[in-house]
């Protein structure tokens, strides 16, 4: 019979990762819905802020699905928008979702 050391209430495992901790159960419940709190806060992005991402140049092409020429006469006719800092072109994801809406062919 356990006398309350820590020490005699040591399961003897084969597999120390299994070992077990006991925690009361109000501390549980209020982890629990903490979590449950974060996730939604993960998982809640809205549309604005995804769309409002900017995305490197070779991330737009993989989108779009086109070749490196294709992007550079796209850009040079100014059909989508883009900043430029130096070597680097960036564009928003909104933009791309824009163009691509725009270009839509319905049946």
């Amino acid at each position: 019979m356990p006398t309350g050391n820590p020490d005699e209430c040591k399961c003897n495992m084969t597999n120390p990762s299994l070992e077990m901790a006991v925690i009361p159960a109000a501390f549980l419940s209020k982890m629990e819905r903490g979590l449950e709190e974060l996730k939604d806060l993960l998982s809640d992005k809205t549309e604005t802020e995804i769309n409002s991402q900017w995305i490197e140049s070779g991330e737009a092409r993989k989108i779009l699905g086109i070749s490196q020429k294709t992007w550079q006469t796209y850009r040079d006719k100014r059909l989508i928008p883009f900043s430029q800092f130096g070597r680097k072109i960036y564009v928003k994801r909104a933009d791309l979702e824009a163009f691509l809406e725009g270009n839509r062919i319905e049946r």
